[in-house]
């Protein structure tokens, strides 16, 4: 999926759908962090693209926060 597609399935979620979304988000990087300290994974494509999309709803909740 494109950046531009993940940004527009994020921007059409709600509020509450994209706070609940950001705290999965950091318990996957949390969980892929450890694996990697451990030298469990070699899937460091798999936490850039999460750690990009997280800085994409985290942009966008900001955007919210900003309009109320």
């Amino acid at each position: 999926m494109k950046s531009a597609d993940r940004a527009k399935k994020l921007r059409d979620m709600s509020f509450d759908e994209l706070e609940r979304q950001q705290a999965e988000m950091n318990e996957q990087m949390f969980k892929l962090r450890f694996q990697w300290a451990m030298g469990q994974t070699e899937s460091l494509k798999k936490m850039r693209e999460l750690r990009k999309d997280r800085a994409r709803m985290l942009t966008i909740l900001g955007e919210r926060e900003s309009e109320k």
